[in-house]
């Protein structure tokens, strides 16, 4: 499993729309992708209520980690990786 830290730069956090493109990016792809606060438990990165309920803020980091081969698993970490720390979609 690959994995990624990654800071939230949306000003509203990782809350409402930007919320909402990383679940549908995440749910896009046929891999368990999960999505946790570095000293907290993995949740279902496809799960819109379970990104919501890790009430992540602004500045705050977050482990996005992806099951599968390296070079696939690489690429789609990078795109989630993206989503989460730009601050488009707020």
């Amino acid at each position: 499993m690959a994995e990624r830290r990654v800071r939230v730069g949306s000003p509203v956090g990782l809350h409402a729309r930007p919320a909402a493109l990383f679940v549908q990016a995440a749910a896009a792809v046929p891999r368990e992708v999960t999505i946790a606060r570095p000293d907290g438990d993995p949740v279902n990165a496809k799960s819109i209520l379970a990104v919501l309920g890790l009430d992540v803020r602004h500045g705050e980091d977050v482990v996005i980690a992806v099951e599968g081969d390296e070079d696939g698993a690489d690429v789609l970490l990078a795109q989630l990786e993206e989503l989460v720390a730009e601050s488009a979609g707020a």
